[in-house]
């Protein structure tokens, strides 16, 4: 089989654990320059868009940014054409947004970036199918990774046990894309490796999310998203309101330790209105809820330092959750680990799996790519009430300090607001922050008037009218001069 990278002829055999999306991506990463990829799951996939199992957190609001969004679509082309057809909404950012930041509501701006708004079972699918499309590429659902085959020099291969019993498969490449609850800590430990060290930070983060259908003429709404408040010393509650395929809405609340949702859904729209701004309670109050409230609590950011290991097995990389998880607030997870996919991909495009010191160069490549969404997620979280984690150092507390700045400038400068939004959508690297010019606007002192009430378009404001019985605030125009 011909490789699209130039080097010759694909070759070589790999083993991808978990069938995520992670793993769906690194399969099609190495499916042009590997002559074999096997994809081993856990479980049975869908035929469809439909939940995967042992997913239980695809219910809730899951955003892909232009960072993994290009990613994605270098790794699978018209993966982003599928998704729009198949009625995932892209949205320009911060002109398809109606944010309350912790700096005051965001002007909408013409674009600078984008995210891909959809169900995850929508996107999983579009990647799964793309990805399995691949000659290389064969799945074996219904079979779990047992261990490791090799030694603390080098990895040979994995135990599976599927219907059939247990087997090896030999592999010159192993590629753990298994989540959250990866075992290769314990796996490494077994072949005699020195621990892994790993970061936690636990803001106790707790999710509700219920579906809505939305009101006619509603359907193609923009964003609404309403943010806490780090600096204030109580705990953070958020809530999004993301228009999602099918004329619906994806509604996800969240609070820290002390300040959770719960899944009575009578409550759910007197916690949304609860927020430091009412608006989602409000919305929600006037749309049909097309099934229960769902809970997830496993929202802690952890971060494994493989790439700080003193040694490192040959043909073995760990990528996506399985190498660092943040809170979903912030939607950095999925674009995090198809920026992984593509390191990945550009590593075995240069040489072969089978090259020397080829899994410890994607390791360190990977983890350059998680620092920004790390930073961002863990920095912001350990500000709130109870969190626990390394406490920030005084370089963290200067920082906090200068974020808390950018995210004030940004809601009326646009300079600051690219920027930010170049940073948050992983299209640019925390440097960009740093430019003299973005440094110079965002400590420049503040000469505008806040905005008090959500930046609708008159447009927004009249199909509200027709279907919300309190009186629409006229509020300010969304495009207000920076």
């Amino acid at each position: 089989m011909p490789s699209d990278s130039g080097r010759g002829p694909a070759r070589g055999r790999a083993v991808v654990i978990g069938g995520s999306l992670t793993g769906m991506l690194a399969a099609a990463a190495l499916s042009s320059t590997t002559a074999q990829v096997t994809v081993v799951e856990r479980y049975a996939l869908p035929a469809g868009p439909a939940p995967r199992q042992g997913l239980p957190q695809a219910r809730h609001a899951h955003l892909l940014w232009s960072g993994g969004a290009r990613a994605v679509e270098q790794l699978l082309p018209g993966a982003t054409e599928r998704l729009l057809a198949a009625g995932a909404r892209r949205i320009a950012v911060p002109t398809d947004l109606v944010t309350l930041t912790s700096g005051g509501w965001l002007t909408r701006f013409p674009e600078r970036q984008f995210f891909l708004a959809c169900s995850r079972d929508l996107l999983d699918w579009v990647v799964r199918d793309l990805a399995t499309a691949r000659p290389a590429v064969r799945v074996l659902p219904g079979s779990s990774v047992l261990r490791l085959r090799g030694t603390a020099a080098g990895i040979t291969g994995v135990v599976i046990r599927g219907a059939d019993g247990e087997r090896v498969l030999d592999a010159d490449l192993v590629v753990d894309a298994s989540g959250r609850a990866s075992a290769t800590p314990r796996w490494l430990d077994a072949l005699g490796l020195p621990g892994v060290r790993t970061r936690i930070v636990d803001s106790g983060l707790g999710y509700a999310t219920r579906v809505f259908r939305a009101p006619p003429g509603t359907e193609d709404f923009p964003v609404v998203n309403i943010q806490a408040d780090p600096r204030r010393p109580v705990p953070g509650r958020n809530g999004t309101l993301l228009p999602i395929e099918g004329g619906r809405w994806l509604v996800t609340l969240s609070g820290t330790r002390g300040g959770r949702p719960t899944a009575d859904p009578d409550s759910f729209t007197a916690f949304a209105r609860g927020l430091r701004h009412p608006v989602i309670g409000d919305l929600v109050a006037m749309a049909e809820p097309l099934g229960e409230v769902t809970l997830a609590h496993s929202t802690v950011n952890q971060r494994r330092l493989y790439e700080r290991m003193p040694a490192w097995p040959e043909g073995l990389v760990v990528l996506g959750d399985a190498l660092a998880t943040y809170n979903p607030l912030y939607g950095h997870g999925m674009s995090v680990a198809a920026q992984h996919a593509l390191v990945l991909r550009r590593a075995t495009g240069r040489q072969p799996v089978t090259s020397p010191g080829l899994a410890r160069r994607v390791q360190v490549a990977a983890a350059r790519t998680t620092t920004a969404a790390w930073s961002m997620a863990a920095g912001q979280d350990l500000r709130f009430p109870g969190a626990q984690g390394e406490p920030p150092g005084p370089g963290d507390a200067v920082m906090s300090r200068y974020v808390d700045r950018l995210m004030l400038t940004a809601t009326r400068r646009t300079a600051v607001g690219r920027a930010l939004f170049d940073v948050i959508s992983l299209s640019a690297p925390q440097s960009a922050l740093m430019r003299p010019d973005v440094v110079a606007a965002a400590l420049a002192p503040v000469r505008f008037t806040p905005l008090t009430d959500p930046p609708f378009t008159p447009q927004e404001r009249a199909a509200l009218r027709a279907v919300w019985p309190p009186p629409v605030p006229d509020g300010p125009a969304p495009d207000a001069p920076a």
